[in-house]
């Protein structure tokens, strides 16, 4: 081969793929991985539980950390979880309900602790962290991600005219695992007039109002329509007795 032949095959191998080729190249890769069974699942949200009560004052920095968080990583599900238990004659949360305090007893089981306080932040069901500790906090969600991103139960949340279709659908859970629908609001300002916070004004996100069992996982696709309701939201978990979180999705 003469020189100038050398160098012009030289220049052909060093020359960047042309964008066609590139395209090629990149739909092949696609479809190599599907016809190998390689699919990636939805990842779903890390979901926050924070356990709070507007008439304990440790509690407001607590949300304000969470809406900071949820503003930040829109990739994380908030849900504020308001007891009933600092209730009293000075102030009574207007936003605590039974269910909540009782979700906040069964997690202190769960974990095996002898303690229930606020505020406490729950992350993705099964670790504890003091509702304004941000630290804690964010490295507790970011341990949380690989499991997030690898759901064995798809929840998908579609909003119609007549409230919303809820669907899910994957493999049945290794053991017994419930599905809770949460209604929750985006965001609440109260005038607190008594107690530990009185005199303030307090602005609070993702207050749940109620929540619902909607039955047993069993590995059947379910599919289900939610009538509108108290709160503007809904968020629906598949949760095993152990606290894991194994499919979650809000809106």
């Amino acid at each position: 081969m003469d020189q100038k032949l050398l160098d012009e095959t030289r220049l052909q191998l060093v020359q960047p793929l042309t964008k066609p080729l590139r395209t090629a190249i990149a739909t092949a890769l696609i479809v190599a991985s599907a016809a190998g069974g390689v699919a990636a699942a939805a990842a779903r949200p890390v979901v926050v539980e924070l356990f709070t009560s507007q008439a304990c004052s440790d509690c407001p920095p607590a949300e304000a950390l969470v809406q900071k968080l949820q503003a930040a990583h829109p990739r994380i599900l908030v849900l504020a979880m308001h007891v009933t238990y600092f209730n009293g004659p000075g102030w009574s949360d207007p936003f605590s309900f039974p269910a909540a305090t009782a979700r906040q007893n069964w997690y202190a089981r769960v974990m095996h602790s002898d303690q229930v306080f606020t505020p406490q932040a729950v992350i993705d069901g099964h670790a504890s962290a003091v509702g304004s500790d941000r630290g804690q906090i964010l490295q507790d969600i970011g341990a949380a991600r690989s499991a997030a991103a690898r759901p064995t139960v798809q929840v998908t949340i579609t909003a119609g005219k007549d409230g919303w279709q809820i669907a899910l659908s994957g493999k049945p859970s290794a053991t017994p695992a419930k599905i809770e629908l949460f209604r929750f609001d985006t965001v609440d300002r109260t005038a607190v007039r008594g107690g530990e916070n009185g005199g303030r004004k307090l602005t609070e996100i993702h207050v749940v109002r109620a929540m619902t069992s909607l039955g047993e996982w069993t590995g059947q696709t379910v599919k289900q329509q939610i009538a509108p309701g108290v709160g503007q939201h809904i968020a629906v978990l598949v949760q095993r007795n152990d606290g894991t979180i194994i499919g979650a999705a809000g809106t």
